[in-house]
């Protein structure tokens, strides 16, 4: 059995994949690499196949038919049999010493027989064209030790989990029942927010382990396909309202921050909601802040009545206006697209 599975969805990736799988590469036999071809038209596959016949103990090369990126994530914990798991997107990548480290932790972890349900680590966003890299550290929690909610501090604000910080075991992820909706974008706040519940032990070692490239005009992320794609944001943030009556969440700590990451994903969609601007855009804004009232109303009601729930409340045009400059501030501190 392996000790990390690295799955790695691509989708016409072949001008760029090769750097993502080179940087996992690096584990040696102690990895195994799932690239996940999911329906491409370019040579993925072909280059996914060469990497499975020169390092045959470590990658694997699954061919799939075109369902997204949930779905290659799904196929990659259906073939997972490390016993941790990590997503790396095909034009990102692992910087070599953090990810030793991040293995040598794991390792402790197994020859110790500590049951660690997440490890987590900084990761860096890698803009075109700037020469000084954002990175996100999480002073939140404590360094280099096991630790529970009950000692997670205070999160700062644009310091919260993101897909690209985190490492779950494999059978946390599995007992979760965790499964992605396919032919969707955004699903990674799916991945990083349902399994929380689950997560009773973690440990953060303070390493840029992930480096995330951000800047290409056909990433999910860029303002123009956030706008585009506004539907689908919005099947990721109803499937999170859906998941949990997080009043039940019974760690406090827990409970709080899973509301302020709700929060953040309503703040998102009623943003880009307003940016279309729409008549059409403004009653899916309704529709989205109606279904939170209806699914649980003092959820509704602690969110609206907070910073986060700016979008529930703004319906004159300078009230919209406030919200787009606040979002353009906010991308140029937290730089998420």
């Amino acid at each position: 059995m392996k000790l990390l599975t690295v799955t790695i969805p691509c989708f016409n990736s072949a001008a760029y994949m090769s750097h993502a799988i080179e940087s996992v590469l690096v584990g040696g036999n102690d990895v195994e690499i799932l690239i996940i071809d999911d329906g491409s038209s370019d040579n993925t596959l072909e280059i996914a196949r060469q990497y499975e016949e020169k390092y045959p103990h470590i990658c694997h090369a699954i061919h799939k038919e075109n369902g997204g990126h949930g779905s290659a994530v799904n196929t990659g914990l259906a073939n997972a049999t490390g016993l941790y798991f990590k997503v790396l997107d095909s034009d990102d990548w692992f910087k070599e010493e953090p990810f030793l480290k991040a293995l040598d932790v794991l390792r402790q972890m197994v020859t110790n027989s500590i049951s660690l349900d997440m490890l987590i680590s900084n990761y860096v966003y890698e803009k075109v064209g700037e020469k000084r890299k954002k990175v996100i550290r999480y002073s939140a929690f404590p360094k280099d030790t096991i630790f529970t909610w009950d000692e997670v501090g205070h999160f700062r604000t644009g310091r919260y989990l993101l897909m690209h910080s985190v490492i779950y075991r494999t059978k946390l992820l599995h007992d979760c029942k965790l499964q992605l909706p396919e032919h969707c974008f955004y699903v990674d706040n799916i991945f990083v927010y349902a399994p929380l519940p689950y997560v009773k032990t973690m440990y953060y070692l303070d390493v840029n382990l992930y480096r995330y490239f951000i800047g290409r005009s056909d990433q999910s992320v860029s303002d123009t396909n956030m706008m585009k794609r506004i539907d689908q944001q919005l099947k990721v943030n109803y499937i999170m309202i859906d998941l949990y009556n997080l009043q039940s969440i019974k760690n406090r700590r827990l409970r709080i921050y899973m509301t302020k990451y709700l929060g953040i994903m309503m703040t998102v969609s009623s943003v880009f909601l307003i940016k279309i601007g729409d008549e059409e855009s403004q009653q899916k804004k309704k529709e989205l802040w109606a279904h939170l009232k209806k699914k649980n109303r003092h959820l509704y009601h602690h969110i609206s009545a907070s910073f986060l729930g700016m979008g529930s409340k703004t319906v004159t045009p300078l009230g919209q206006d406030i919200v787009k400059a606040g979002y353009v501030v906010a991308n140029k501190l937290f730089k998420f697209n």
